[in-house]
């Protein structure tokens, strides 16, 4: 699959993909449409304090960083999407705004503050992205002012306590949910 920043100071420029199937990057055409659901509620991303979890070829987070966030936690403990990952960074020079552990999104633990945007892709069909969800409102990460994406699949409808659904669209194989902390 050939993957590609879709905007910003990045647009057009090629992403490694990581090696094997354990991972399954973010379609471009599903990432425009995620990102177009954010622009339409956050307006740009200028400044933003973001996480890609489950970041695998961390597709997700140099996007949010090419249209000017100001940086990004990438959280992966494949070691062939780590290899990818690191390598998109340095390809495209964003290792100062770039924070990258490697181990499992549920092992993160306590967060000094809540963050901007919080961007994740587990495996589809695992609940695994619920499971982080819950565990990260917990920890701190999440705030009132927090946007959360969430992608599973098509046919999964995602549900966390304490976080409220405010969109919800299908693309391909992918749905695309758009969270924040409930009233």
């Amino acid at each position: 699959m050939s993957l590609r920043i879709i905007a910003g100071q990045w647009r057009g420029r090629k992403l490694v993909a990581p090696v094997g199937d354990a991972t399954r990057p973010t379609a471009d055409r599903t990432r425009e449409t995620l990102f177009s659901m954010l622009v339409s509620r956050i307006g740009d991303f200028e400044g933003l304090t973001v996480a890609d979890l489950f970041a695998g070829s961390g597709a997700l987070g140099l996007e949010a960083l090419s249209r000017g966030a100001a940086s990004c936690l990438f959280v992966e403990q494949d070691a062939p999407a780590l290899r990818a990952l690191r390598s998109n960074i340095a390809n495209l020079h964003a290792q100062p705004q770039s924070e990258v552990r490697a181990g499992s999104v549920l092992a993160m633990g306590p967060a000094k503050t809540p963050l901007d945007l919080i961007l994740l892709d587990p495996p589809y069909g695992t609940g695994a992205g619920q499971v982080a969800l819950d565990k990260l409102n917990r920890l701190g990460w999440i705030g009132p002012a927090t946007w959360i994406s969430l992608e599973t699949g098509y046919d999964e409808v995602p549900q966390v306590k304490g976080l409220e659904a405010l969109a919800d669209r299908k693309v391909g194989k992918a749905r695309l949910t758009l969270f924040r902390l409930a009233a």
